[in-house]
């Protein structure tokens, strides 16, 4: 997982964050072998700010694929931070199974934890497999 953690860092400085100062980015490693990178961009209408971890997955979809095995969160914060409550419904809407590693760039920690275990009862319409 450290090369996944290593792309992410790569686009951290991309990150665009004026109004929270929370730099986050993030790299999906998929099922392909592929890696897809995304950064977090919020915007003066807070609603419309999008996380690193949906940037990656919209990269990845935009890429023609759909089964990410493994995200790479990496912040500047104190310690790791896991995806938000919207970034684990869309990272679940392709694989509930998803590794997901977390790390700070400030202190080194990292945390590695399954998504099932951080979310464990994502909503579904129907089975996606």
């Amino acid at each position: 997982m450290r090369l996944l953690i290593e792309e992410a860092k790569r686009v951290l400085p991309h990150s665009y964050a004026p109004y929270s100062g929370v730099h986050v980015a993030a790299a999906v490693l998929t099922d392909k072998g592929n890696i897809y990178r995304g950064v977090n961009v919020e915007n003066s209408s807070y609603g419309l700010t999008i996380c690193a971890e949906r940037s990656a997955i919209s990269a990845m979809v935009t890429a023609g694929e759909r089964r990410p095995v493994a995200i790479a969160i990496v912040t500047d914060m104190d310690e790791p931070i896991p995806p938000c409550g919207a970034c684990r419904q869309v990272i679940a809407e392709f694989n509930s199974e998803a590794e997901v590693v977390m790390h700070s760039v400030k202190t080194g920690k990292t945390v590695v934890a399954n998504l099932r275990d951080l979310f464990p009862s994502p909503f579904k319409l129907r089975s996606t497999g």
